[in-house]
């Protein structure tokens, strides 16, 4: 596995979707390892983990730090090329591996990696960055991008432009490999102008440690809430939601997570008693806290790709409250397992239906459920992800 990020050096939830798929392939006995970069995650300002890698005996973690620190990740940055990472690189990715798995490969290798190694390649498209050189497809910090402006979009981001975009350096990676997936069909269409093979794989959550069955406790007694989880940024779209709630006397919303904007949220929510801030939570915490939720609301203003919190609710039984935009409204249609969104207005409807309705409140659950069980789970994920691997070895032979 080639990714950037990698848990505990992590932000968001491609990261932590590697370590899953990393993990439950050494369950089943396949030897796996993951190069990262560590100074690309100082670079973004990362607190320093209280925690280590997640150990197992089939894992090995190669963490990547540079005695240049930074300037590491802006030579990549700035040349397409894994840089000053490149010898350390070459020399876990040339001791021959049946399979390399590129994640966000952007502060890693850049496109330039994608030729490394001798093995079956793959690519898993958890953003955008293949076309988008701020990865989310967010003009301007201000709106999902319909017209791409990218030189100027760059600037307003205060990303360093990467001139190496306009040279086929990218085309050039993407010869090298041999399928990319998408885990939704938005993506595939997004991606679709790179010429490459595309395989949709949706994303998938690993089974509940037994004890996290037993999280019954409700962990906001006072009465019904709403549940906002993720990294708090503007493009996530909870500056939206939380003059609503500040009006909405039926309901609490509870944010469970942290980040840079969060400070911009508290400012707008103004200490109202509807809005509660809870920061990191633990996975049993985010367990109870999904289960007693009336709904997940996902608001976000940019293409979410296929959000891992979706199926973690799904998990639960809880429905999601989604915007009607980017890979989003795609799972709510896929399982019924939710309602969509566009505007406040909608927004309200939504949770006041979810409110007066429990029997709908609780089918919208059950049918997420369902399909998570059918089509989202790890064991369905790892059939189809290995199936492929066995068709492009034949190929490949």
């Amino acid at each position: 596995m080639v990714t950037t990020f990698y848990p505990p050096y992590n932000f968001g939830g491609d990261g932590i979707f590697v370590e899953r798929l990393v993990l439950e392939l050494a369950e089943r006995g396949h030897h796996v390892e993951v190069i990262h970069c560590v100074d690309s995650y100082r670079v973004g300002g990362g607190p320093e983990p209280t925690r280590g890698y997640a150990e197992h005996e089939n894992v090995v973690v190669h963490g990547l730090r540079s005695r240049f620190g930074a300037l590491s990740p802006l030579v990549t940055q700035q040349l397409g090329v894994p840089g000053l990472k490149r010898r350390a690189i070459r020399d876990v990715l040339g001791r021959g591996f049946d399979v390399i798995n590129y994640h966000n490969a952007s502060l890693v290798g850049g496109p330039g990696v994608l030729a490394y190694g001798d093995a079956i390649k793959l690519y898993t498209m958890h953003e955008y960055w293949l076309v988008c050189p701020t990865h989310v497809l967010f003009r301007y910090e201000r709106e999902a991008c319909t017209r791409p402006t990218c030189l100027r979009c760059q600037l307003v981001h205060r990303r360093p432009p990467q001139l190496w975009r306009y040279t086929g350096a990218i085309a050039r990676g993407v010869r090298h490999v041999d399928a990319f997936i998408a885990p939704s069909r938005f993506s595939a269409d997004r991606h679709a102008g790179l010429g490459a093979r595309i395989e949709y794989l949706p994303n998938f959550a690993p089974p509940m440690p037994e004890h996290a069955t037993d999280a019954t406790t409700d962990p906001h007694p006072e009465g019904p809430y709403f549940l906002a989880v993720g990294r708090l940024e503007k493009l996530k779209g909870l500056q939206d939601v939380i003059p609503l709630f500040k009006r909405f006397d039926r309901a609490t919303l509870l944010i469970a997570g942290d980040g840079d904007y969060r400070g911009t949220l508290e400012a707008l929510a103004d200490g109202s008693p509807r809005v509660r801030f809870l920061g990191r939570k633990t996975s049993d915490e985010l367990t109870a806290l999904f289960r007693h939720a009336v709904a997940v609301i996902m608001p976000s203003i940019c293409y979410e790709n296929f959000p891992l919190v979706t199926i973690e609710a799904f998990q639960q039984r809880t429905p999601v409250i989604v915007r009607d935009l980017g890979g989003m409204p795609e799972v709510v249609r896929n399982s019924d397992g939710g309602l969509t969104f566009s505007d406040e207005a909608e927004l309200a409807r939504a949770m006041t239906t979810l409110l007066d309705d429990r029997a709908l409140r609780d089918r919208l659950g059950e049918n997420g459920h369902r399909t998570y069980r059918e089509q989202w789970t790890a064991d369905v994920y790892l059939e189809r992800y290995l199936g492929l691997i066995d068709e492009l070895e034949v190929r490949r032979r």
